[in-house]
């Protein structure tokens, strides 16, 4: 008896020691089930663990993070090592550990193989350059990419010509004359604004500006490189497209055909964007496709001409060869951007698999082109570019592969009726299912969104790509022989067209949803859920809504600024009660005024007003004072907006009296508010700011910067 009690206890604590490996063993069970499920999918997580890698890199603040992330990224492969390899869960985690790892050296190595000198400070100079390269700009101005001779100049610059500056017959290679004043890459002015820094790192720019006097050629090119010829001949077709063309339209045209938007006036491209249509602008799969496939076409009718090629030769095959070489070139010729690369690489894995008699349209070819592109431009993985891209074709082959959406498009006997309002529906899902997997993307990188543009799209992508590309190929072709005069008419007709229904769109009451800058953590929250619920294929992806709402209602609760304050002080923003903003300077520019909308979550076609006109509001020539009731009390701020110097008595008085106080100057030690002095001083350290007072809290650009390469703060 005394036995059996003793030996009870022991029982009961082996029973206890052994429930949690018996619930950990079910636990690795029933994932193992699952991912064997999910097989055919976990290749598709590669590109993803990758980008993991790289994002943790540009998000993580400075070294000793990154070095961390970096273990830990070991770490989780080591935990896969030892749970096994003949275990999938093991092999998954191995795997995305190391892949992850890759991808954080990989863009920490990138950032130091592209460091190169950047300018001290503001200065004008008097220089010869080598041009590199070309682009227009709205009003017939142009950008130029220079390597100076000077070496007291960072050997890589951009710089801005006016029309009125710019000589004729500007070409690369050319040696030129100048005078600019320059400035080093400036960052972001505001917290999640668009930040040229890191842009300029990545290409290699050391300062930007915009050139004084009339640009003067020295020198004709002695020897041209084959990048050189590409980029001049693409310069010489956009041009030939803009002579052809009324402006609006044949900036659209230039657009579609070489990539080169600079000379879309920014009222239309406002348009674009504010429709949902400014993907079109983008060289991406649309064109590549319709390229690709035209010249499939024609190889195929024209050797089919011959009954002996159509009997003794693989005619698709050569078709195929034939829309590789003309996708290929196509891609080069538009200056092989991110979208174009992706989709040309797209574009070659479709035509190797209807070679081999495979399917080719999956979510492995998106997969394969974004491994890609991140291996060798790993910077790519923290631009709108990359990712709006991928996730609109992620978008749609993850639809389309549903068994609803292939039993909706599968071909069935119908007259042409039906047939026509299937397809025009089936075009509408697929553009609101696009619409809605980039709506994260364009609310976190520009802080709006376009309501109507999935029917918009419904007309534009149909005329874009079997009316607009197809009348302008036959007008470039025409022109060879001086016949492409109609077709250019035709062309411009048809673009008009497509930039009414844009601009129409764009003016329709709601037609963009404004926020504004959204907490990092809840974007990426929203990623993570959209890519869980369109890569996996059981019924557990939909646990992917979890985090996507998560993060959408942590987005929508995010309060939008009280104060914005622009990096060199000059420009103050103040939402107003009725969440409007009202400036500092009346005088401010369109894009500044635009800028500061946008991250305070309003339209950026609204008109900002003037704080002289608030309630509450005492300015000068010199001063603004202005008190704002937020969180039950009242706020009291002080700023300067003239360069006269302010008695330093009278200024220490207004000081006290303000809890916050702004200023593009340095201000004396006198001057103490009672909680923030954002003078010149402290904003040459923390860049712009945005600053919510209930509950006060204070976001910086430094805070986004943290210590990486391109940061230029003190």
């Amino acid at each position: 008896m005394a036995e059996g009690m003793a030996t009870a206890p022991s029982i009961a604590v082996g029973a206890l020691q052994t429930a949690p490996r018996r619930l950990g063993g079910r636990l690795i069970g029933a994932i193992e089930r699952w991912l064997e499920a999910e097989r055919d999918q976990l290749a598709l997580w590669l590109p993803v663990a990758l980008a993991g890698g790289i994002t943790a890199w540009f998000v993580l603040p400075d070294q000793p993070a990154w070095t961390a992330a970096f273990i830990a990224a070991l770490g989780l492969s080591a935990i896969g090592l030892a749970l096994g390899h003949d275990r999938r869960i093991g092999r998954a985690l191995a795997i995305a550990g190391t892949t992850a790892a890759l991808g954080l050296a990989l863009v920490w190595m990138r950032s130091e193989t592209v460091a190169a000198p950047r300018l001290a400070r503001p200065q004008v100079a008097s220089f010869d350059a080598r041009i590199d390269g070309i682009a227009r700009m709205p009003e017939h101005a142009i950008r130029l990419t220079l390597s100076p001779g000077d070496s007291s100049l960072p050997p890589r610059l951009r710089v801005n010509v006016t029309a009125e500056n710019a000589p004729a017959g500007l070409a690369i290679g050319q040696q030129v004359r100048l005078r600019a004043r320059l400035v080093p890459p400036p960052s972001a002015a505001l917290p999640g604004a668009y930040d040229f820094s890191r842009i300029a790192w990545f290409d290699r720019l050391g300062a930007t500006g915009k050139a004084l006097d009339p640009v003067k050629i020295i020198a004709q090119p002695s020897r041209r490189a084959p990048g050189d010829w590409l980029a001049d001949a693409r310069n010489r077709l956009t041009g030939h497209i803009l002579a052809s063309l009324d402006d609006g339209p044949g900036a659209i045209a230039a657009a579609f055909v070489t990539g080169d938007q600079g000379a879309i006036s920014e009222a239309d491209a406002d348009a674009m964007r504010r429709s949902g249509l400014a993907h079109l602008l983008s060289i991406s799969g649309l064109h590549v496709a319709a390229v690709v496939g035209a010249a499939m076409l024609l190889t195929m009718r024209l050797l089919a001409l011959s009954p002996r090629l159509t009997l003794n030769w693989p005619l698709p095959l050569l078709a195929a060869l034939a829309g590789a070489v003309a996708g290929i070139g196509y891609t080069l010729l538009s200056g092989a951007q991110v979208p174009t690369v992706r989709s040309c690489i797209a574009a070659l894995i479709v035509l190797a698999g209807l070679a081999i008699g495979r399917e080719a349209m999956t979510l492995r070819l998106v997969a394969v082109g974004a491994l890609l592109i991140l291996l060798f431009r790993p910077e790519a993985a923290a631009g709108p570019s990359f990712q709006l891209s991928f996730a609109a074709a992620t978008a749609i082959i993850a639809l389309h592969d549903g068994q609803l959406m292939r039993r909706w498009v599968g071909r069935r006997d119908e007259g042409w009726l039906a047939r026509v309002l299937r397809m025009i529906a089936s075009l509408l899902i697929t553009g609101l299912a696009v619409e809605i997997a980039l709506m994260p993307i364009a609310v976190f990188y520009f802080h709006r969104a376009g309501l109507y543009g999935a029917m918009a799209n419904i007309v534009a992508i149909p005329l874009t790509t079997f009316v607009i590309m197809p009348l302008e190929a036959l007008a470039l072709l025409f022109d060879l022989v001086g016949w492409g005069g109609p077709f250019w008419w035709l062309t411009g007709w048809a673009l008009a067209l497509l930039l009414g229904l844009a601009h129409h769109v764009a003016a329709l009451p709601g037609a963009v949803a404004a926020l504004p800058t959204m907490p990092r953590a809840a974007y990426g929250l929203m990623l993570a859920g959209g890519l869980w619920l369109m890569l996996w294929r059981t019924r557990f992806r939909f646990a992917g809504l979890a985090p996507l709402a998560i993060g959408a209602l942590w987005a929508l609760a995010t309060p939008p600024p009280d104060l914005l304050v622009t990096g060199d002080g000059q420009h103050l923003a103040i939402r107003a009660s009725d969440g409007k903003v009202a400036l500092l300077r009346p005088r401010a520019g369109d894009y500044v005024r635009g800028m500061l909308n946008e991250n305070a979550g309003v339209d950026p076609a609204e008109t900002a007003g003037d704080i002289d006109s608030l309630a509450g509001a005492r300015c000068n020539r010199d001063l603004c004072a202005v008190a704002l009731s937020r969180g039950g009390r009242q706020w009291h701020v002080l700023a300067t907006r003239s360069r006269d110097l302010v008695a330093v008595p009278a200024l220490a008085a207004a000081c006290r009296k303000a809890d916050i106080v702004i200023s593009d100057r340095r201000l004396p030690r006198s001057c103490r508010p009672r909680w923030l002095k954002a003078d010149r001083g402290l904003l040459s350290h923390t860049g712009g700011l945005a600053v919510n007072l209930a509950p006060a809290r204070l976001d910086s650009v430094a805070d986004h910067l943290g210590r990486h390469p391109w940061a230029s703060l003190q």
